[in-house]
């Protein structure tokens, strides 16, 4: 087992004093209440405060309040818990209307993290985790995601290639992916096809925030042998709306227009 670390973990106890409620503290009670050498008590609130997790009182010297840097933590956090709960919500939609494996992902460096899905009831059916990470590259929700990029911020995390192969269509070529992820911003929708697995095709759209931002993907995915160009289509505009519903429900707004990539 790794070997925790001392101050750490003393920074982190005198943060969750804050959680019975009270308002305050100042360096006696956190000496008293967690038995810490008093020096080693200040130099912890002087580096907390100076980080931003603890604030001095505004009218009580002595004494530390939580910082603002806490709230912003905690308010990524809650977001990040809406769009899996929400995306949980619109995944299951997406399923009862299609009866096939829909998933939502947001974007992690060069890869896609997948925080819900719903499986089709179909004895074939694509077999994922939540949690887990695929190359953005190989997928189509990872397309929708990276389609919100510019290309220097692409450049950043893909590099100049070749680009890592999941299957013989996986695409390996930055030049080609550019130019696919410029198709993509223009439809709102990505395909793959067998890029990921070798028997999965998968249509996604990109979910956005109250800012504008892109933050999550959705996706529905359907083994090789029951996909079509009709289904392509179908599915394209089915996951639009899905990432609409998203999006409305996260306060953004659609900038799909119920158009299908063909």
């Amino acid at each position: 087992m790794a070997r925790r670390t001392p101050a750490l973990i003393r920074s982190l106890d005198i943060l969750e004093l804050f959680t019975d409620g009270r308002e305050s503290v100042s360096a006696p009670e956190i000496v008293r209440e967690l038995d810490l050498p008093r020096t080693s008590v200040h130099e912890l609130l002087h580096t907390l405060s100076d980080r931003g997790y603890l604030r001095p009182h505004p009218d009580v010297p002595g004494r530390y309040q939580l910082g603002l840097q806490l709230f912003r933590l905690g308010s990524a956090y809650a977001e990040q818990l809406d769009v899996a709960k929400l995306g949980q919500q619109v995944a299951q939609e997406l399923v009862a209307r299609c009866n096939e494996t829909a998933h939502v992902a947001v974007l992690e460096g060069d890869h896609v993290v997948y925080i819900a899905k719903v499986d089709s009831s179909r004895a074939v059916r694509m077999v994922s985790t939540l949690g887990g990470r695929v190359p953005a590259h190989c997928t189509a929700l990872g397309k929708a995601l990276l389609s919100a990029l510019s290309e220097g911020e692409l450049r950043e995390r893909l590099g100049d290639g070749p680009l890592p192969a999941m299957t013989p269509n996986s695409i390996t070529d930055v030049p080609r992916l550019l130019d696919e992820l410029a198709g993509i911003r223009e439809s709102g929708i990505a395909v793959e096809v067998c890029e990921s697995n070798p028997d999965v095709c998968c249509t996604a759209a990109p979910v956005r925030d109250r800012t504008g931002a892109t933050v999550a993907g959705v996706s529905v995915s359907v083994p090789l042998h029951r996909w079509s160009e009709r289904l392509r289509t179908d599915l394209g505009e089915l996951v639009a709306e899905g990432a609409d519903r998203l999006t409305a429900a996260l306060g953004g707004r659609s900038s799909h227009q119920g158009r299908a990539r063909t």
